[in-house]
């Protein structure tokens, strides 16, 4: 009996330290999932800002997609040939979760062309929120390879919740 915890335990273990292995993110097509153009314009050159000085090659989706186009339209063919002659692999969704509460990690693992047709309800910025969460999607070749979730509390502007969203990403990306 003891030999089957011990054999339970270990591969328990093994599974877990498995599963923990480093993201390595050298190169990234940042999706901001706003409905508003602006919002999800300054999303994402703040990300791309970020990364960049992280010596991540990061592009934001505004410089493959035409003006006007939205996020949903780089599930085409043609919009991913031109991701890949970019030399990217790397999308990266971000959208806002939600506001004034704890939010736990998706358990979703769709492929990218649905995570794509993800919608958002919430803006950047609302006035009664005192902090606003953050998701992020990573896929690697189609394959979603991490999720998380950063919250940013005491927000008073859009700028302070970018401001906010750097301080937080470069602390979480440290463990990535």
């Amino acid at each position: 009996m003891k030999k089957i915890i011990l054999i339970a335990l270990l591969f328990v273990v093994s599974t877990t330290f498995g599963q923990k292995q480093k993201l390595n993110l050298t190169n990234a097509l940042i999706v901001g999932q706003m409905d508003k153009a602006d919002e999800r314009f300054m999303l994402e050159i703040a990300l791309t800002e970020f990364f960049a000085e992280m010596n991540v090659r990061a592009v934001p989706s505004i410089n493959v997609l035409k003006q006007g186009a939205r996020p949903e339209d780089l599930i085409g063919p043609e919009m991913r040939a031109a991701v890949k002659a970019k030399g990217l692999d790397t999308y990266m969704l971000v959208s806002v979760r939600g506001y004034d509460s704890r939010f736990k990690k998706t358990n979703k693992n769709d492929s990218l062309d649905i995570a794509l047709d993800y919608g958002t309800l919430f803006s950047l910025y609302r006035d009664e929120a005192t902090s606003v969460t953050f998701e992020f999607f990573i896929f690697r070749n189609d394959v979603m390879v991490k999720t998380a979730l950063i919250r940013c509390g005491n927000i008073s502007s859009k700028e302070t919740v970018i401001k906010r969203l750097k301080k937080k990403l470069a602390r979480k990306y440290k463990k990535w």
